[in-house]
């Protein structure tokens, strides 16, 4: 379970925003609870589609204008060195696209994920000397490179560092170093993506003369995707390179992207952000993840149609193969969690296997991170060597706590949602105690969250509402597809859907009544019955049938009305931490410490239904709120103690089964209620 929390709303504020610029109700209420108030807000917000700020408000531009202006008056042969995920593939194909329309002697060069890893090296940088590189202009990376800027150095090659990553200590010794976080840069908007920096370098490169309006003509389908892919804030100048991308992916002259679209499924649908997130983006991604990004650039690049459509199919075919290698190792974890359930209780799980592949176990963190609601990192070892990948919940600096481990790591960077880092395979064990120390120290660690924007009156819901939404797009990060909240709906009916692999649930309030769809859930899975009373956070979209437009309400989350999300969190931290052997204090302690009633009233509950097969959290409701969740937890630990249940916890799903029971049980001989009563009582 996450922890649902409702945005506020302003409603004055919301009001004079509706009045002042003419908005639909709901789009007023939206932009104020997102905080964009202000006329400037607004007007950047609903309507700039070009206004792009000076890229010299960026440090060292016109150093690194300098140096690339030297390099193409001499004919120097300049290597755009790039990176293997989509913003860097994009950023790659954008800076060596415009080198090749000005007629400069260039080159460039994606490392291999499986044999370079991310950044430079210098077993690269001694093929580019080969090659008669005289200047690197890396894109989406370099920024930690200190050491190879150094060895290029000495090899004679000049560096200009663009990039968009955090600077983990010294800046590189390179002739530019164009990054928005260094310290002393003095750029008002600092979350651009890689891409979204090298096209910042190519507008100071066309100097007086440019024009940032043509420019995104040219440029924008690939801002986009890599804007997008890189999950960096839809806000800002990254709004106005994704609203223009996206008009510009379905009108492109790239016939790459139109390729990779024809393949995708995805030709004369309407585009949006979540289209390009979730069909394009990985599908650049996987030949990355797989070894082979060059892949992805020649397809950007490429005008030969034939060869176009050759590459997207091979990268259709890479991400088909990219998710089996991830749904073998999320089983592989799941077997390891069935077997080991203690490696969830801390509050960073840490998991490590051998050989998975690591291109992928980045997007296996945030399957794990999304379902149990906490800071993730997954780790590959490669005999006595290991990688990893991480990703965070809102409000956890993941990065800061990677950082705390530097003196164990090789390598490691990131932000506060994502990290990256290897070590030494010796070291697994102390790094994953070392990590949640930190945790422990951390003040108020947070709980995953599911925002609602709002609550809707289900009544309020038609097709003009919805279309009204439009304005706000394109969505993604910072700027979200909002979630609302439909309180205390009577269940009336569960219709399955696709042979049992959806559901459609007919809800109603005040004789107001919805269809909500729950994509992949059976009726099985499904732990609601009739008559129930739930909260449903939703989101909200039309749908197109025989030229009628309708409603479509998706379900993302779904909770018994009674259930307070926030309490069973609470509680089943608390749990988590007397497992853990943390220290609580007494009151803690005696909140999830059960009496002979709790233990009768959820065995009782248990034969009645012939065991239990949906999540735990379900039983607060299942039990009308009489016992905590930490309590729950702990009486199923102790009845599976004494064999009187077998509790099998799995991603997929937790099943209790009932145990044959001869003769009488000692309650109190389990171990975990021997040790709560003597932490509790001294006993």
């Amino acid at each position: 379970m996450k922890l649902w929390t409702v945005s506020e709303l302003n409603k004055a504020e919301a009001s004079e925003i509706q009045t002042k610029y003419e908005l639909p109700a709901i789009v007023a209420m939206l932009l104020q609870i997102r905080n964009i108030n202000t006329q400037g807000e607004i007007e950047d917000f609903l309507y700039n589609d070009s206004e792009i700020a000076s890229p010299y408000e960026i440090k060292d531009m016109d150093k690194a204008v300098s140096r690339i202006k030297t390099a193409l008056d001499n004919d120097e042969l300049i290597c755009v060195y790039g990176d293997y995920d989509a913003d860097g593939v994009t950023s790659t194909a954008l800076l060596y696209s415009y080198f090749d329309t000005i007629g400069a002697n260039a080159m460039y060069y994606i490392p291999s994920r499986e044999t370079e890893g991310y950044g430079m090296n210098n077993s690269a940088v001694d093929f580019l000397k080969e090659k008669g590189v005289r200047l690197i202009v890396t894109v989406d990376n370099g920024i930690a490179a200190l050491e190879e800027i150094d060895y290029a150095s000495s090899l004679e090659i000049d560096t200009v560092v663009t990039d968009h990553h955090m600077p983990t200590g010294n800046l590189p010794n390179a002739c530019a170093v164009v990054d928005l976080h260094r310290q002393d840069c003095q750029s008002k908007f600092k979350n651009l993506s890689g891409v979204g920096v090298a096209f910042k370098l190519i507008m100071a490169l066309e100097g007086d003369y440019c024009d940032a309006n043509s420019l995104l003509d040219n440029y924008a389908d690939l801002l986009c995707i890599g804007t997008i892919g890189d999950i960096v804030e839809l806000k800002g100048e990254n709004r106005v390179f994704v609203k223009r991308g996206i008009q510009s992916i379905m009108n492109s002259d790239r016939v790459g992207i139109n390729a990779l679209v024809e393949s995708s499924g995805l030709a004369g649908k309407n585009l949006t952000a979540g289209n390009v997130s979730f069909t394009l983006v990985p599908r650049i991604n996987a030949v990355g993840r797989l070894g082979l990004s060059g892949k992805s650039v020649e397809l950007l690049l490429t005008e030969d149609e034939e060869q176009a459509n050759e590459i997207s199919s091979q990268l259709c075919e890479d991400n088909t193969e990219r998710r089996q290698i991830e749904t073998e190792i999320l089983n592989k974890i799941d077997f390891e969690i069935q077997q080991n359930p203690s490696l969830i209780l801390d509050k960073i799980i840490v998991i490590d296997g051998e050989n998975w592949h690591q291109g992928v176990i980045g997007i296996v963190a945030s399957r794990i991170k999304e379902i149990y609601g906490k800071p993730t990192i997954i780790i590959s070892r490669f005999g006595d060597t290991a990688k990893a990948s991480g990703r965070s919940v809102e409000g956890f600096p993941l990065c800061d706590a990677v950082f705390a481990c530097a003196d164990l790591l090789t390598h490691y960077g990131g932000h506060p949602m994502a990290v990256g880092l290897s070590l030494e395979s010796k070291n697994i064990s102390l790094f994953r105690k070392r990590i949640n120390e930190f945790a422990n120290s951390f003040s108020n660690m947070p709980f995953d969250k599911l925002n609602i924007e709002c609550k809707l009156n289900p009544s309020f819901i038609t097709v003009d509402l919805v279309q009204s939404l439009s304005c706000l797009q394109p969505f993604g990060s910072g700027n979200p597809t909002p979630i609302f909240g439909l309180y205390k709906m009577a269940l009336d009916n569960i219709i399955p859907l696709s042979n049992n692999k959806h559901l459609k649930l007919v809800l109603s309030r005040n004789g107001a009544i919805i269809n909500a769809l729950c994509f992949f859930t059976s009726t099985e899975e499904f732990p609601y019955k009739k008559g129930d009373l739930l909260d449903l956070a939703v989101t909200l979209d039309t749908n197109e049938y025989n030229g009628n437009v309708s409603v479509s309400v998706i379900v993302k989350a779904v909770k018994a009305d009674s259930d307070n999300s926030l309490e069973i969190l609470q509680s089943e931290r608390i749990f988590e931490e007397f497992c853990l052997g943390n220290p609580l204090s007494k009151q803690q302690l005696l909140s999830i410490l059960p009496t002979r009633d709790d233990f009768a009233l959820l065995y009782r509950f248990l034969k009645s239904n012939g065991g239990y097969n949906f999540s735990f959290d379900t039983l607060v409701h299942k039990l009308d709120n009489k016992l905590s969740f930490g309590k729950i937890r702990v009486i199923l630990k102790a009845m599976n103690e004494l064999n009187l249940i077998e509790v099998c916890e799995s991603m997929k799903s937790s099943t209790i089964k009932l145990n044959e029971v001869r003769g009488k049980v000692s309650l109190d001989s389990a171990r975990i209620i021997r040790k709560l009563k003597e932490e509790c009582y001294g006993e």
